[in-house]
């Protein structure tokens, strides 16, 4: 199979990499409906690997050196990643391509990327794009080194928009927090300036916001998602509906069908959310493990006083929104009866208060159990927590991009 080469920025630890390759573990019940009709093959803990798509990541970019670490771990066992993962700022990546070096080989039809939120996120300070981090960290801008008006972390958006009008893939996919768009106007800005892309080249989809519990992930997060098309590649028939309407014909929307949630008498295939339970279905003990990422685990004390990270998950809903500093508020896998906890069923059995594992936070993610955070020498418990927090869920990651090889011989020439 010939395949349809990604380029992948901001990437971290490779969620949004490891969804639109496929080919990994997740349990049936993050399946829809249509796939249980056609997965036979399951473990006894109930896991299937999902079917491999037809994209690749050609070209990976962070300043994070343990998301690189962690990156290059996972995906040197699939393929030969020699020169992929750049440890460079996507801003220093742009400067090269105007100078005439290319960082990968080939043409590149997709760009993706999860440019940074700690700007725009409800939990942050929301500066936004006037932030004073800088483009190559969380550090503060340095005086003389960096232009503050576009080189801030805030502004990154704006260089993985630079990286699209260098290489003109066929399609983007942008991706941030659900905060950005209560953030004042900072959507609109967003939309418009990807828009304008080579003299408004491509068209950007009406952005949505996307619900990982409608779409079989086990964990209340929100995206959102902005993807933009290449006028020039799509067809002919395409364009002039787009031209008309300023939206796809709805037989070629590009944002999955929610698979997971209510059912109703017009969405009678709509399946119950996945769960905590469901997520760590097959887990033992750290104390019993051999997973190094499931024997380590937060020891940060339990407060009274409410606090981020303070309460237990309910093993029989979703779980709570991993956050890229889970490392000393983690949530509790669960609490001592003494402090209140519900989980009756494992207290009774005399397993202790204990916080949620490396291990149980990247299934909650849904990142397979062969995908590594800890690894001795390179990456520590606590690199793997933020690792987990920073990433695209996987599954998420995977339906758009399922969603993209089922239309891409119609939408493009």
């Amino acid at each position: 199979m010939k395949k349809i080469k990604v380029a992948s920025l901001f990437s971290g630890c490779g969620g949004m990499d490891l969804g639109f390759e496929g080919n990994f573990s997740v349990h049936k019940k993050y399946l829809t409906a249509q796939e249980l009709k056609i997965y036979k093959k399951f473990t006894r803990n109930g896991f299937t690997n999902l079917n491999e798509l037809p994209f690749e990541t050609a070209f990976a970019c962070d300043v994070n050196e343990k998301a690189k670490a962690a990156w290059d771990h996972f995906f040197s066992n699939r393929r030969d990643i020699a020169n992929v993962f750049k440890l460079e700022s996507i801003v220093d990546i742009v400067k090269k391509i105007r100078l005439g070096e290319k960082p990968f080989k080939g043409k590149i039809d997709i760009v993706t990327g999860g440019f940074p939120c700690n700007d725009f996120s409800v939990a942050g300070k929301r500066k936004g794009f006037k932030s004073d981090k800088s483009h190559k960290g969380n550090k503060k801008i340095i005086d003389g080194d960096d232009d503050p008006s576009v080189e801030n972390r805030g502004m990154l958006y704006f260089w993985m928009r630079e990286f699209i009008s260098e290489v003109k893939p066929k399609i983007f996919y942008a991706e941030n927090v659900k905060g950005l768009v209560s953030l004042g106007d900072a959507k609109e800005i967003i939309t418009k300036d990807f828009e304008s892309i080579n003299g408004s080249n491509y068209f950007v989809l009406p952005v949505r916001v996307l619900k990982a519990i409608e779409y079989g992930i086990p964990q209340t997060r929100e995206r959102v998602i902005f993807i933009g098309l290449n006028k020039d590649f799509l067809r002919n028939e395409v364009r002039e509906y787009i031209d008309k309407n300023n939206d796809l014909p709805e037989a070629l929307d590009l944002y999955p069908n929610e698979s997971h949630g209510t059912k109703t008498l017009f969405e009678p295939d709509k399946l119950p959310f996945a769960t905590c339970k469901d997520a760590f279905t097959g887990l033992i003990e750290p104390e019993l493990s051999k997973d190094l990422s499931q024997q380590s685990y937060s020891k940060a004390k339990y407060f009274e006083k409410k606090m981020q990270g303070g309460s237990e998950i309910n093993l029989y809903k979703p779980g709570p929104t991993i956050r890229a500093e889970h490392h000393g508020n983690i949530e509790f896998r669960r609490l001592s009866k003494t402090n209140n906890g519900k989980n009756d069923e494992e207290l009774n059995i005399g397993l202790e208060q204990r916080r949620m594992s490396v291990r149980e936070c990247a299934r909650l993610q849904t990142f397979p159990d062969n995908f590594e955070f800890v690894v001795p020498n390179m990456i520590s418990a606590s690199d793997g927590y933020r690792l987990i927090g920073n990433a695209v869920p996987p599954l998420l990651a995977y339906r758009l991009a399922q969603r993209l090889d089922e239309v891409w011989s119609r939408l493009f020439k």
